[in-house]
This record gives structure tokens, C-alpha cells and sequence, in this order.
């Protein structure tokens, strides 16, 4: 049972990761469209195409491994120089990557006065084109951290007594014994159900505000208020004095009952903007991760549990929630905050200033932005569009590095995986 529930684990995060890319690719689709670029197609995944539909001008399909996805917008740079396009453009291998990309390219072009094409968008429109993707994965996180959070809620010990503990262990580690006294909150009346009202005259919300009071105040007599039944009665209970870590703290003797409570709307959004600052923290230092992953690969020493992880790492840890031994509210909980989290990582890594991701179209569109307003500033002639496929030869590179990251990471999952259960 438990592996068949390790491998619906494993479906249900692939299947949130096609969702998040379709919806990322969405976050393309909308504006442009609605700017008319004209789009040839929309996949989801890369490789062998599964199923395609044409609608319009526009095809939309499903590729074989769902590890990304993209759309074709019309004109993406502007028409090769024609010198190129007369075949005298200079040798080399970056030149004839260039040469490649720009003939590409150009196939998307309805002519050179095309108007339905992505570079001929005014900036800050290709720049709401480009972010609309990422945008929908940090909207999608937001989304999940709110169900989480506010729909399920929060698992809490609250201040409802659920039993009582049958003794003053000698030590808080330990186990009763025959010899060991009963707990306080026996002789003081308690009983299961009892919700805490206050504590020595301070209103208590939690059982940590419980507990704190308690424990600050060893062979102390304390007034507990407690509602019982719908009535609210005072009890007298003076704690046990135990030793914990070396320090003397009072014991009752209660055990909390565990519910989910439910936060405020605005937790989910909270969360996910923590969670940015956080992701955005491994982003900088990726380098420097991946290289210490690779390290532990080889050596066999242990992974740093907030390190980057892989698909393939991502979906052993959906795996292991969905089959934990823990009621299925929790790990459905469990589940949503790690799509979320996804989520997240794609909305941060998009960001990422270089070519090819969503960034370093960003950057190009703004660098021709300011090339304009300087121009219009001097009173000089409109320069010409941004050709980013000169930049082609560093988004070569940046692909091989992010092959090459991502090859030691999957490496890094397979071999010696993060696990939420520890090493």
C-alpha cells in the first residue's frame, strides 16, 4: 500500500508540475495575444509531440517530457541583416548559431512589414508579455499557500485538554514508573475536554501560552480558568517541578488536543513572499550548491537539506508524503505546500537576468527601451531594434551550465537523495 501511495505521490507532483507550466506558458499566451503577436504554438513539454489541436492560428499540444513548455510568437527579433540572409554572413561555430537562429527566426515573419510580431510591441508591453509567465506561477503559489493555510489551516495544539498523563515522570525523557507520583492536574479536577480559559489571571490562546506560564513557575499555585460544558470554572493546580535541560520547570500533567486552525487570508500571501526571499537565497548562490551537491554525490556525504533539488528530487519528496504514516489532511496540506513552493522556485528562477529565460528577454526589452529614451532625449534618430540573436552564443552557454547543473542534481536525487525522513 505504502509504495502504491509513494507512486500517486509521484503522479500527483508531475501532474501539478504540467499544470504549473501550462499555466506559466498561459501567462505568455494571454498578453501577446491580446497585444495580436501571432502565436503558432503552445506546448506543454519538450520532445515528441503526444497530441496536438490547431485553433486558429495557433497549435496547441502536448509534448513527451513534461519538464518545461513554450510558446512560438511571431518575430521574436527583428529580420536578419541581408547580408546574412544572402548566405555572406561570417563563419564560425557562434556565427553559424547566430546565422541559425536569426533563419529561424525569420520564418516567422510575414515579410519585413510584418506588424504582428513580438519586436515591434512597445517595450513595456514585450515586458508584461515576458513576466506574464512568472507572474502565473507566483499567483498559482499564492493561491496554494492560501488553501493550505486558510482552508485547511495550521495543525495547533490548542488549549482543549485531550487526556491527562498518568504520572510525574523522574525526568522528562522518561516513562512512569510504579513509584512515580500522579500528575497535578489530577488532583486539581482537571478533565478531557476542558478548554483553558486563562492561566494565573493571563488569557491564554494556545497551549505554547499554557505551557510557558507553567513551566515559569514550579511548586507555584496557579489559577485555572477552564470551560466545561459550556460553564466556566476556576481550578487550583500547583505544578509538578521536573528537570529539563539542566533547569528546574513546572509540570500540569495535560496533553493538547491538535486541530487545525485556520489563518488569515493574507497568510498565503505572506508565506509566498517569504518563500521568494528564501528561493531567491539559493538562486544566488546556485553555483556554489550545485557544486557542493556534486561534492556529496561523489563523496557519499550528507546533502544539505535546503539545498536545490531536481524534478526527480521534488518527486521522491511528494512520494514520501503521500505514502507518510500521518492522517491524509496532513499530507494533503504537506502536498500543497510543496507545489507551492515549486511554484515559486519556477516564478524566481524565470527571473533570472540571461537569455533564454523570461529575465533575460526582460533585460533585452529594457536595454532597448533606454537606447530609445536616450535618443529621443538628444534628439537623435529612433535606433534600431534590439537583435538579441547576436546574444545567442551567451545563451549557449547559460543552457549548457543549466544542462549541466541540472544533470548533477538528478544524478544528485537518484543516487543520494534529500529525504524528509533524514538521510
Amino acid at each position: 500500500m505504502s509504495v502504491l501511495l509513494f507512486v500517486v505521490g509521484i503522479v500527483v507532483m508531475i501532474v501539478g508540475l504540467a499544470v504549473s507550466i501550462a499555466l506559466h506558458e498561459l501567462g505568455h499566451l494571454w498578453p501577446a495575444k491580446r497585444f495580436g503577436v501571432r502565436v503558432g504554438q503552445y506546448m506543454i513539454g519538450f520532445g515528441p509531440t503526444l497530441w496536438s489541436r490547431r485553433r486558429g492560428e495557433t497549435e496547441y499540444g502536448f509534448k513527451l517530457l513534461p519538464l518545461g513548455g513554450y510558446i512560438s510568437m511571431a518575430g521574436m527579433y527583428p529580420p536578419s541583416p541581408r547580408a546574412a540572409r544572402d548566405g555572406r554572413a561570417g563563419g564560425g561555430f557562434f556565427a553559424t548559431m547566430v546565422q541559425d537562429a536569426r533563419a529561424a527566426n525569420d520564418e516567422t515573419l510575414d515579410g519585413d512589414d510584418d506588424e504582428r510580431v513580438f519586436y515591434r510591441l512597445p517595450v513595456h508591453k514585450r515586458v508584461i508579455v515576458m513576466l506574464g509567465g512568472p507572474f502565473m506561477n507566483l499567483l498559482l503559489a499564492i493561491v496554494l499557500f492560501t488553501i493550505m493555510l486558510s482552508g485547511i489551516g495550521v495543525q495547533t495544539a490548542t488549549t482543549t485538554v485531550s487526556s491527562l498523563s498518568e504520572c510525574v515522570p523522574a525526568a522528562s525523557t522518561s516513562e512512569c514508573a510504579p513509584s512515580d507520583p500522579a500528575p497535578p492536574a489530577v488532583a486539581a479536577g482537571f478533565e478531557p475536554g476542558d478548554a483553558i480559559v486563562s492561566v494565573d489571571g493571563t488569557r491564554v490562546a494556545t497551549f505554547d501560552d499554557v505551557a510557558k506560564i507553567v513551566q515559569a513557575s514550579p511548586g507555584a499555585p496557579l489559577n485555572v480558568v477552564v470551560e466545561r460544558a459550556g460553564q466556566q470554572q476556576t481550578l487550583t493546580v500547583t505544578p509538578a517541578t521536573m528537570v529539563a535541560d539542566g533547569q528546574e520547570v513546572g509540570f500540569l500533567g495535560i496533553r493538547p488536543t491538535v486541530e487545525f486552525l485556520r489563518q488569515p487570508l493574507w497568510s498565503g500571501p505572506a508565506l509566498a513572499l517569504q518563500n521568494v526571499g528564501q528561493v531567491a537565497g539559493i538562486i544566488v548562490q546556485l553555483p556554489v550548491k550545485v557544486w557542493e551537491t556534486g561534492v556529496s554525490l561523489v563523496t557519499g556525504g550528507e546533502r544539505d537539506p535546503d539545498g536545490p533539488l531536481s524534478v526527480v528530487g521534488v518527486g521522491v519528496i511528494a512520494g514520501e508524503v503521500a505514502s507518510a504514516d500521518a492522517p491524509v489532511l496532513n499530507r494533503i496540506s504537506a502536498t500543497l505546500g510543496l507545489l507551492g513552493s515549486l511554484n515559486i522556485a519556477l516564478f524566481v528562477f524565470n527571473l533570472i537576468p540571461l537569455l533564454p529565460l523570461d529575465g533575460g528577454h526582460v533585460v533585452v526589452a529594457l536595454w532597448e527601451g533606454l537606447k530609445r529614451g536616450w535618443a529621443k532625449l538628444f534628439r537623435r534618430p529612433p535606433p534600431a531594434p534590439a537583435d538579441a540573436t547576436k546574444l545567442v552564443p551567451a545563451t549557449f552557454v547559460v543552457v549548457v551550465l543549466l544542462i549541466g547543473m541540472g544533470a548533477v542534481l538528478i544524478l544528485a536525487d537518484l543516487f543520494n537523495p534529500v529525504s524528509i525522513f533524514g538521510q
